[in-house]
């Protein structure tokens, strides 16, 4: 089986754990959990994603930065973008989908609804992961 890779980028670093728990243990997946956004455009390079899940309130760039940044970049544009935040206002949810995101979940997120906004955010990119 192909495993699918998902970066998790979100600076809770208690949520991060878990969500990077929860996704390894479906045993789909190759999780790169990252607490920094700075650091993004080259965890891309190194990682190669095939779906992000971002959270929208951060230290350095916010969600809607980020997802500017990876619209610019060559590789990161052609990635599906998850929002899992738990800021929940039609406004934010206005400006990401604005800034390209596939999808918006609020925080906490089951794992079993995160698992299924995964495998759509695939199937958007063309993709079909195995499980």
């Amino acid at each position: 089986m192909n495993k699918k890779r998902v970066m998790l980028i979100d600076d809770e670093v208690d949520y991060l754990r878990v969500t990077e728990l929860n996704l390894k243990a479906s045993g789909r997946f190759d999780v790169l959990a990252v607490s920094d956004s700075k650091s993004i455009i080259e965890n891309l390079y190194s990682f190669k994603p095939d779906v992000i899940l971002l959270d929208i309130l951060m230290p350095d760039l916010d969600g809607i930065q980020v997802c500017e940044m990876l619209n610019r970049d060559q590789l990161g544009k052609g990635i599906p973008v998850i929002i899992v935040s738990a800021l929940d206002s039609d406004k934010d949810r206005l400006d990401a989908y604005k800034a390209g995101i596939v999808d918006y979940l609020s925080k906490p997120a089951d794992i079993k609804v995160i698992l299924e906004k995964i495998d759509k955010a695939l199937q958007y990119k063309g993709e079909v992961s195995d499980g």
